[in-house]
């Protein structure tokens, strides 16, 4: 499954807010710095959906705050 994702940054705690079935607001209390941002997306995209970390991958904007999203739920 594809999904579109916006990331927010330094926010006030760590959120999944469902927009519509593709796309998605993660609100993170992290920085994006030395990708560490775009690991808590994946953890909490992650738990949102019920799958292994490493089932959640970024195939577009690594560093952008849009990004694409490919969750294997197999």
């Amino acid at each position: 499954m594809e999904i579109n994702v916006k990331v927010i940054t330094k926010a006030y705690k760590n959120i999944v807010e469902k927009i519509d079935n593709k796309n998605y607001v993660v609100r993170t209390t992290t920085i994006p710095v030395d990708g560490k941002a775009n690991k808590m997306v994946q953890k909490l995209l992650a738990n949102h959906f019920g799958v292994a970390k490493s089932c959640v991958q970024i195939t577009k904007g690594i560093k952008a705050k849009n990004k694409v999203i490919d969750i294997d739920n197999n």
